[in-house]
């Protein structure tokens, strides 16, 4: 880099989480400076486990701000002084999300507004992205959903994204900010945190493959979800924000498929001939190699309000942004089994090492 080339900023809340850990590395790569915030309590550094994952902990800024405190919302846009605000952070569990329904609307509309009103007031330069949810259509009127279909939330998690991309909306049609939202459908990887049901299937059956025979208990099998790669969305996110002009985008692959495809999907991954049996809360999936059951339905992991079915239209990302996902939801499942096995085994060595002691 030349000493006239300006080196672009960016600041991304939730940056230890999947999305953050993955829109960091492609910002590093893109040559911009990336400063990472971190909560005053809770996930701290040495358990950034995804960042050092995939390399890139050594190799940006953080700094550790109280988003529910507008004061030092503000000191931090000034001392940054971003080009661009990737905000991702926010209670991420829509299940937690009934049993903390405050925690939940403060993490998400407040901090946004808390950020907003920065921008609005010291840094209108800096572009804002808000990262909004397809939990937001809750009960939609279409199978198909677009950016103009109606929002019908079913969670305190849904309610309080709905308002934070109200308020986005808001900022970007009064004050005339570069505010964007992005609307994302379920995605994983192999960087997926352990309380989401896409990583406990595939946790849970990597180590019945490898010897841990316990059944894995899950919730409604019929309930059925977009389902993309974290890494695809991350690159959807980067290009909203170089967009000529701000607008909402929906990320999905416009597929559907149930948690219980997901079993299979993963089942088939690892080599586990499965077969279903019963009904309703006494489904259960048996292993045929030993006849065991390996999952089983728990009423108690049924959500209040569920939703049935979500599944999103990409086609304005893919005229205006030239975005497409480009890993099928079988290709991903394989991706997170792989990953999973080796953390499996490299567990069961060290366990053996500490018994051999």
């Amino acid at each position: 880099m030349t000493s006239s080339e300006v080196v672009r900023r960016a600041l991304v809340t939730g940056i230890t989480g999947q999305d953050g850990a993955y829109l960091a590395a492609l910002l590093l790569d893109q040559g911009y400076q990336v400063t990472g915030v971190l909560r005053p309590s809770g996930v701290s550094l040495d358990s950034a486990w995804r960042l050092k994952a995939l390399g890139i902990a050594d190799r940006l800024n953080y700094v550790t701000v109280d988003l529910s405190n507008p004061a030092e919302v503000v000191r931090l846009v000034r001392s940054v002084s971003p080009d661009e605000i990737y905000h991702l952070a926010a209670l991420s569990s829509v299940h937690a999300s009934f049993d903390a329904p405050a925690e939940a609307f403060a993490s998400a509309a407040t901090a946004t507004t808390h950020l907003l009103e920065a921008i609005r007031h010291c840094s209108r330069h800096t572009r804002f992205y808000h990262a909004s949810s397809s939990e937001m259509f809750g009960a939609p009127p279409q199978a198909l959903q677009d950016e103009r279909t109606p929002f019908h939330p079913r969670s305190p998690y849904a309610v309080a994204k709905v308002a934070a991309h109200q308020m986005t909306r808001l900022y970007r049609i009064a004050y005339g900010l570069f505010c964007v939202n992005g609307i994302l459908y379920n995605h994983e990887s192999p960087l997926r945190g352990e309380e989401f049901v896409t990583r406990k299937i595939v946790q849970g059956l990597c180590r019945w493959q490898a010897g841990e025979r316990g059944a894995m208990a899950l919730g409604r099998l019929d309930m059925r979800r977009d389902w993309g790669f974290a890494g695809d969305y991350a690159r959807g996110m980067y290009l909203m924000m170089q967009a000529a002009s701000p607008d909402d985008y929906i990320l999905a692959t416009g597929r559907t498929h149930s948690v219980r495809d997901f079993v299979d999907l993963t089942a088939r991954a690892l080599g586990i001939p499965l077969r279903w049996e019963g009904e309703g809360v006494e489904e259960r999936a048996i292993d045929l190699s030993t006849g065991s059951i390996c999952v089983t339905i728990d009423p108690a992991l049924f959500r209040p309000a569920d939703v049935a079915a979500l599944c999103g239209d990409n086609s304005l990302a893919r005229e205006t942004l030239g975005w497409s996902p480009t890993v099928d939801l079988p290709a991903l499942v394989e991706m997170m089994v792989r990953e999973e096995t080796n953390r499996v085994q490299a567990a069961m060595a060290t366990r053996l090492r500490h018994m051999a002691r």
